[in-house]
C-alpha cells in the first residue's frame, strides 16, 4: 500500500511581526519514498539572509534541522545531513527538500529567518506540518 505524507503549512506570529513576512506553501502532499521540497521566502531585506529550518515531531520539542546562509556553508549539526538537501543563494528564499521520505518524517517544519546580528532574535517563521 501507497502511504501519503502531508506537509501543511500554518502562519505563526512571532514577536509581534506579521507571519506575511515569511511564506511558505499552504498545503503539499507527498508519497512515501518521494522527496518533499519546501520552499520559504520573506521580503524583510537582504539583510535577512540567514535561514533556520526546524521540525517537531509528535509529541516532542522542536529541533533544528539546518542552520543556512546565503554567503556560508550549510550547518547540519548532529543532524543527518544526507537525508535532507538545503539550498539559499538569494537573502529572499531558501528551500528545504526531505528525501525518501516514511512515516519517520512526520512532523511540523519550521521555516525561520533572521538578520546577521547577535543582538536580534529570529524575527519570523512559519510551520509545516507532515503526517
Amino acid at each position: 500500500p501507497t502511504t501519503i505524507i502531508s506537509l501543511i503549512l500554518l502562519l505563526q506570529w512571532s514577536r509581534g511581526i506579521d507571519a506575511s513576512d515569511v511564506e511558505q506553501e499552504p498545503k503539499i502532499l507527498w508519497r512515501q519514498s518521494d522527496s518533499a521540497t519546501m520552499n520559504c521566502t520573506h521580503n524583510k531585506g537582504t539583510s535577512y539572509y540567514q535561514m533556520y529550518w526546524y521540525r517537531q515531531r509528535p509529541g516532542e520539542t522542536m529541533r533544528l534541522i539546518v542552520f543556512t546562509s546565503t554567503y556560508a556553508e550549510a550547518d547540519f549539526g548532529d543532524v543527518d545531513k544526507n537525508k535532507f538537501d538545503v539550498h539559499k543563494k538569494v537573502p529572499e528564499f531558501g528551500s528545504l527538500t526531505v528525501k525518501h521520505l516514511n512515516s519517520n518524517d512526520s512532523g511540523i517544519y519550521f521555516c525561520s529567518v533572521s538578520e546577521h546580528s547577535t543582538a536580534k532574535a529570529v524575527e519570523c517563521c512559519t510551520k509545516t506540518l507532515c503526517t
